[in-house]
């Protein structure tokens, strides 16, 4: 097959590295010029994806992947698009079709017939039939269903694991018709290859939901549960500090019976799925409710868990305050809809001096993102654990001289390394039954 991959980013490169690697002619189509070169120099324009480079190697130098900035060069001719284009969410919660417009635009003025059109960016229920469709048939001239196809089908993989989640996870689709849905079952069965997956009711492989509202709607549904559950063990764990519990053993014990599957609270919720798609779900289900207050309670912790050092150090005006990690989770350098910036933002209103070390980014990359990076840590008065890094376990009370107060919004570290500070948990205080004789400069709060 001719394949065409729009959006060479995180997501699109390694979908189209895949599918080059069964053997498939694939171009990728990206508006950036440094990421086109960068790719077909054979090289990532990104670093932490497992298993990428070499494939990207054997892709590029194997004559199967090619990239370019010119849709008229990549779609004319392809047997399949697929769409891998930001979609953003605008201040006030709407989603930003912006990117993706133009991109439909210019596949709608270059496609041919037979073309299988597939949109894997996560959207707004009811966009794939009442947006997609008519745009490309206007632009076009062509009739979806007749001279081409178009299918909803999102991708459910994590970047630094995308590979190994192409195969771990059902593909699931949902076509505008049924013509359109067999074409799209059989070019994933083409390009994929599934794990057995014994604990499925049914076989690992290409999932037809019967329409394109069902696959949206699956995609948004399993997101939005991931922020709700979080949302509520973040409200079990303020209410544990209230009354004196550790949350940690409370969802432990909850979790050994198969109906409770209990997330764990954090400090905030990021990255480009749980804190946005949520809103994109409420985009066409406007009532208030339970996914609303979940979304609101997760915005809210930075500030909460701010609000409990506040109350730990008095006024914290004129504070050095330096939090550890970018990342919105260990492991990766991504930092988008990190709780980091409202950390900071959060510090700054009330006078402290806010620094930040992760890394996995250089202090060039912290200022371009807004952040300062921390280059003394002598004058550190109080740290808050943001992004669980392994790295962190390296660091103890002995690094900072002045530290008086830690912050742990992952319960990550260890508080023994930080015998002389006060110990701020998140949802693991200690209990009415509980000394800790051995630790009388720690408490959780």
């Amino acid at each position: 097959m001719k394949i065409a991959v729009i959006g060479m980013g995180k997501i699109g490169l390694p979908l189209a590295v895949q599918y080059a690697s069964k053997g498939h002619r694939v171009t990728g189509v990206d508006i950036n010029d440094d990421t086109v070169r960068t790719i077909n120099s054979q090289q990532e324009p990104f670093p932490g994806e497992m298993g990428l480079l070499d494939a990207l190697k054997a892709a590029v130098s194997g004559g199967k992947l090619h990239a370019t900035t010119s849709y008229e060069e990549a779609i004319p001719g392809s047997d399949v698009v697929v769409v891998v284009v930001p979609l953003f969410v605008d201040e006030n919660d709407q989603p930003d079709f912006g990117w993706m417009d133009s991109a439909t635009h210019s596949i709608g003025s270059h496609i041919t017939k037979g073309t299988l059109v597939v949109y894997e960016t996560t959207l707004p229920i009811g966009t794939t039939r009442q947006r997609w469709k008519p745009e490309l048939e206007d632009i076009s001239g062509l009739t979806e269903g007749t001279d081409f196809h178009v299918v909803f089908s999102p991708e459910r993989v994590l970047t630094g694991r995308v590979f190994e989640d192409l195969r771990k996870y059902p593909k699931l689709i949902g076509g505008l018709s049924k013509a359109g849905a067999q074409a799209a079952e059989d070019f994933y069965e083409a390009v994929l290859d599934f794990d057995v997956r014994e604990d499925l009711d049914r076989g690992n492989g290409v999932w037809d939901l019967g329409s394109a509202e069902a696959a949206e709607m699956a995609k948004l549904a399993e997101t939005t549960y991931r922020d709700v559950n979080i949302a509520l063990a973040n409200q079990f764990a303020l209410h544990a500090d209230e009354v004196g519990v550790d949350v940690y053993r409370v969802i432990e014990a909850c979790n050994s019976q198969p109906y409770s599957h209990i997330h764990k609270p954090g400090i905030s919720v990021g990255g480009h799925c749980i804190p946005v798609y949520p809103r994109l779900y409420l985009s066409t289900d406007d009532r208030p409710g339970v996914v609303q207050a979940a979304r609101n309670l997760n915005a809210s912790m930075p500030a909460l868990m701010v609000e409990r050092l506040r109350e730990t150090l008095g006024d914290i005006g004129g504070r050095t305050v330096l939090i550890l990690g970018v990342a919105y989770r260990a492991g990766v350098k991504e930092d988008a809809f990190s709780g980091v910036h409202a950390l900071s933002q959060e510090l700054r209103m009330l006078g402290a001096h806010a620094h930040v070390i992760d890394p996995y980014y250089s202090d060039r990359e912290l200022g371009l993102l807004g952040l300062a990076p921390c280059k003394n840590f002598d004058k550190v008065d109080a740290v808050i654990l943001h992004t669980d890094h392994p790295d962190f376990l390296k660091l103890s009370q002995a690094d900072f001289p002045r530290l008086t107060t830690v912050v742990d919004g992952r319960n990550f570290l260890d508080p023994a390394q930080w015998g002389g500070s006060t110990f701020i948990g998140l949802g693991k205080t200690v209990g009415p039954t509980e000394t800790r004789p051995d630790r009388a400069t720690t408490s959780y709060v």
